[in-house]
């Protein structure tokens, strides 16, 4: 088994708001072009600090994070950002901490992206190939 990494885009959708409203131009909207990690065993997704930062998003509260071997830290939360995986977008909420992008569950979950360990990729839902389904019951 092997790490799967994947390109991501990620967008401050405040920024986009701004520009539907017309209070800014489409190329003031704050996007970041990353490598991440696909960690199935992760929840959240988790951005480091020089990434939300270069995104403009704002920290609204903090929760506590575990991590694998025990240990556990009040971590900054931030607001949603716009994640594009595989050309399938979603927005997460994410926690900041350490030096590299992490893809949580919640995230594959929204995008229906499901991962290959073997094959170190992510790949569509074979049963919805097409577009994102989201279970509502």
């Amino acid at each position: 088994m092997g790490e799967v990494l994947v390109e991501i885009i990620l967008t401050n959708p405040t920024d986009e708001a701004m520009v539907r409203e017309g209070y800014k131009k489409k190329d003031e909207i704050r996007s970041v072009k990353a490598k991440a990690l696909v960690d199935t065993g992760a929840v959240n997704c988790v951005l480091p600090q020089f990434i939300a930062d270069r995104l403009g998003l704002a920290r609204v509260f903090h929760k506590v994070a575990q991590y694998a071997d025990g240990r556990k830290e009040e971590v900054d939360v931030t607001e949603p950002v716009l994640i594009e995986i595989e050309g399938r977008k979603a927005y997460e909420e994410c926690l900041i901490l350490g030096d590299e992008v992490l893809i949580g569950q919640t995230a594959l979950e929204k995008t229906d992206l499901m991962v290959d360990c073997r094959e170190k990729r992510i790949f569509p839902n074979p049963e919805h190939p097409n577009q994102p389904v989201i279970k509502i019951r």
